[in-house]
């Protein structure tokens, strides 16, 4: 189960280019020349039948179809800018001359700000990125304001997620006693749903005064949020015979079923100690999918683990999903604030954010990750 992105592994000198220039036309030929090969070979009957062979090759193929557009739009601008370098060589016409020397004018700063795409475009990618994700958010230090925290963040991820058009699915959650949650799971389904999510991963902070106080006096409470890239069949295989079902009544909101009927469903990974709970659905059959889902999700995560742990040492951006008790943010309510500690960002827009609007946090944060990126690839 590799975690480099499978489609550039053919063009190793590729993956860490000193300089975009003309001469890189060739190489990145080699890569549309591979592009093609892939859709032929995905309308091939025989490819289209194996489904884990289609499903990378169509992976691969998507991911290396940017690189192919900006290849052809590059290509373009090179071969214009032969051509208004040969007419300024040889022609002796002034209209000619200076029609020229404006398109040179033009395309200059086009060709160097495609070169800083393309440079972008061919450094490997997080595979992960791409995924579904699964979300935990679990009370840490605090009390009761801890999990009213945890059941803010829960409702900020959900805003959020519904301004991406992403579904957002509960899994399981245990309610805390004044408000909000002890723990909760869920899913989100979305076109790169992990890759924006996973700057999330980490201890939020919040300092407010809490329902409970009787004194006005401002506290400090926290919650852990994890973001997990979701795991599918083709990454984990799942024996049933190491696994244990349990059935139980389900608890909390539900309706006339609620502590009825057996649907809630307990799954332990014995060979891992590893224990999965889903009481979200009133059929045993969609609890036991879902759980079957974030089992696999969890067991995908001992390996990513490995690779965050390793990327963490090299990005701040990602310090939290290497290091999960890692403080990343601030929500300070007194005055409005909201900090990054990854990047010392502070935006003091903080009932916008906790309604969900994160856009510009995690931009900025993906911005971050590119340049150090860069830096890792070009160092």
């Amino acid at each position: 189960m590799g975690l480099r992105n499978t489609a550039y592994t053919n063009f190793p000198y590729l993956c860490r280019p000193k300089s975009v220039h003309v001469e890189i036309i060739d190489k990145l030929e080699v890569i549309k020349n591979r592009w093609e090969e892939m859709g032929e070979q995905m309308a091939d009957p025989e490819v289209a039948s194996d489904m884990k062979r289609f499903i990378k090759l169509n992976k691969d193929y998507k991911e290396l179809e940017p690189v192919v557009n900006a290849y052809k739009t590059y290509k373009n601008i090179i071969d214009n800018i032969d051509s208004a370098k040969a007419i300024l060589q040889t022609e002796k016409d002034p209209d000619f001359r200076e029609m020229a020397k404006e398109e040179l004018d033009d395309l200059s700063p086009k060709k160097e700000a495609l070169e800083q795409e393309i440079r972008m475009l061919l450094i490997p990618k997080d595979p992960e990125d791409s995924k579904n994700c699964v979300m935990e958010i679990r009370a840490g230090t605090g009390g009761d304001e801890a999990s009213i925290f945890a059941g803010d963040l829960y409702r900020m991820y959900q805003k959020f997620c519904e301004t991406k058009g992403w579904k957002v699915d509960l899994v399981n959650m245990n309610e805390g006693t004044a408000g909000g949650f002890k723990e909760i799971v869920f899913d989100v389904t979305g076109q790169g749903a992990y890759g924006i999510l996973k700057f999330e991963s980490g201890v939020h902070r919040v300092q407010r005064v809490p329902k409970t106080e009787t004194q006005g006096r401002v506290h400090t409470s926290a919650a852990s949020v994890v973001v997990l890239p979701e795991a599918d069949e083709f990454d984990v295989e799942l024996n049933e015979k190491d696994i244990r079902k349990d059935t139980f009544c389900s608890s909390g909101p539900g309706g006339q079923s609620v502590n009825t009927t057996y649907s809630a469903i307990r799954l332990t990974h014995i060979p891992s100690g590893i224990v999965v709970s889903c009481q979200d659905e009133k059929s045993q059959l969609k609890n036991l999918t879902k759980a079957m889902k974030v089992l696999r999700t969890r067991l995908y995560e001992r390996e990513h683990a490995k690779y965050m742990e390793e990327m963490s040492g090299k990005r701040k951006t990602m310090v939290s999903t290497g290091d999960r008790s890692a403080k990343i943010r601030t929500y300070n309510w007194p005055q409005g604030r909201v900090t990054d500690h990854r990047i010392g960002l502070t935006l003091y827009n903080l009932p916008a954010i906790i309604d969900g609007d994160i856009k510009e946090i995690i931009e900025k944060l993906q911005t971050a990750e590119n340049a150090e990126r860069l830096k890792e690839e070009y160092d």
